[in-house]
């Protein structure tokens, strides 16, 4: 293959080869190409082409801190003007933008080359990767389960090094179940951090923020550098960096206070192989000289998970009606996936006194996982509850179908939200541990340090304090150096 050392190294290695003259803007476009017509048949992971444009303006890059790196961005909400974003929803699937949303045009200007999109779930609903527009994209470490989702697509290909860092989304842990899924580093920043400009001020009510999942921390924390550059009109601020984020990888974190849960925080009984991931993650902090004791932050998961799902439902049932308008047609249930419309009609059965309390019981936990981190710096978990799943598992099948077509029928709220709260108990099971942070605002990240005995990776959770993303990305680069795993590969690759 072109630049057989392509596959070794990461976004910022390659920019320097590129500095160097080592290498060329158009060299590492081919050899990003090449990665993804042999390896992506298998995990259709990449599912919009846009190397052609790529190959139009490889000369003329602009000469940012990532100039010439292959790139591939995440076909939920972010726009590049003259393609379309499908939102993996038939009805959008060819929908031109008009206009770029403002973090594409930051990733340009540091110089990427955006090579094409990579597959979601149908308005990123799901924590797999199984659209009945796109078909299932696969995990490189085992192509018979998923890479995790929303981001399963970008996630796949970091994976299996087409290319080394990929744009992403988390609105329920979307960006740190795939890294879990994919032996990757991911990272959610603080609510608000990376602007949605000028399409949207928020979605979800504020769960989703966009970033990158990567191989290395420190191409992380370069690529928030670049993203989270405030933006006239945001709807949330948040404290300002010290330095750049960059400045802090390789920081030693000092002596950190850290409570570790190695049971399941919103469902579900955590598997042994997570359990297996947190014993091993406590004892290494230890090594590291961190006092690490067993300790949870308080909530009601009850009325947590309720909050999330009707949270999600009203985010659901407005992307259906923005992108019915945009196909220039009323919303009906044969123009969506099962579970999306299912989402849809429970929000459009739901009172506004009933979506403020939800906010209400959001903003309570958030002031007592606020509290939380006045005691801990530092909070440890498994980022999922299972092991990576397997294509098919998660998704609704059998009697929960035949349940959602009797509820379109019925159309009736309260059989709704009761189907609505069992749905959330089964599927949480599998990743259980991420909302959390998605409703309270808080920065939290994936990091593999360990895999399976059937060779799956299996991610473990770090949050902190609000605003408090640079002693994440220190106590990841310290894990990161007391245990790489960036030389680990999917089998093939």
């Amino acid at each position: 293959m072109a630049i057989p050392e392509y596959d070794d190294m990461d976004a910022i290695g390659l920019a320097e080869a590129v500095r160097k003259g080592d290498a060329s803007p158009a060299e590492l476009l081919d050899a990003a190409a090449e990665r993804i017509q042999s390896r992506n048949g298998d995990l259709n992971a990449v599912v919009y082409d846009m190397l052609d444009r790529a190959r139009s303006k490889v000369d003329s890059l602009p000469d940012g801190p990532l100039k010439g790196v292959p790139f591939l961005v995440k076909d939920l909400k972010l726009t590049i003007a003259g393609t379309p974003t499908s939102n993996s929803s038939k009805l959008s699937k060819d929908t031109l933008a008009t206009v770029s949303s403002l973090t594409a045009e930051r990733y340009e200007a540091a110089g990427l080359q955006i090579l094409g999109k990579t597959n979601t779930p149908e308005f990123g609903i799901m924590g797999v990767t199984e659209p009945a527009l796109r078909g299932p994209c696969r995990n490189p470490w085992n192509t018979g389960h998923t890479p995790g989702g929303s981001s399963g697509g970008s996630g796949s290909a970091v994976a299996a090094r087409m290319v080394p860092i990929a744009h992403s989304g988390d609105g329920g842990g979307s960006i740190r179940i795939p890294a879990s899924a994919c032996g990757l580093f991911g990272l959610k920043p603080t609510r608000g951090r990376v602007t949605m400009s000028p399409h949207l001020g928020e979605a979800w009510g504020g769960f989703v923020q966009e970033h990158v999942l990567s191989r290395s921390v420190r191409d992380s924390a370069l690529l928030l550098d670049i993203e989270a550059v405030p933006a006239p009109g945001e709807p949330y601020a948040q404290p300002p960096k010290e330095r750049p984020w960059i400045e802090e990888v390789g920081v030693n974190p000092g002596k950190l206070r850290i409570g570790f849960f190695d049971e399941n925080l919103y469902a579900g009984e955590a598997h042994p192989d997570c359990k297996a991931a947190v014993a091993d993650a406590v004892t290494l902090c230890k090594e590291l000289g961190h006092e690490v004791v067993p300790a949870c932050p308080k909530f009601d998961t009850k009325s947590m998970v309720h909050a999330y799902f009707l949270t999600v439902a009203t985010g659901v049932a407005r992307f259906v009606e923005t992108t019915s308008a945009g196909a220039g047609r009323k919303p009906t249930a044969s123009d969506f996936e099962p579970a999306t419309w299912l989402l849809a009609q429970i929000a459009w059965k739901t009172s506004a006194p009933d979506l403020l309390a939800a906010q209400q019981v959001m903003q309570a936990a958030g002031r007592d996982v606020a509290a939380y981190f006045g005691e801990y710096d530092v909070f440890l978990t498994s980022t999922l509850g299972k092991p990576p799943a397997a294509i098919g598992e998660v998704l609704p099948q059998g009697g929960e179908l035949t349940q959602m077509a009797l509820l379109r029928i019925l159309n009736n709220g309260a059989l709704m939200r009761i189907a609505l709260d069992k749905m959330a108990e089964g599927k949480l099971a599998y990743s259980p541990n991420t909302q959390l942070f998605n409703q309270t605002g808080q920065p939290a990240m994936s990091v593999p340090l360990y895999w399976n005995a059937a060779g799956l990776p299996i991610g473990v959770q770090f949050a902190a304090g609000f605003g408090n993303e640079a002693l994440l990305f220190r106590l990841a680069s310290q894990l990161e150096e007391a245990r790489p795993w960036a030389a680990k590969k999917p089998p093939g690759i």
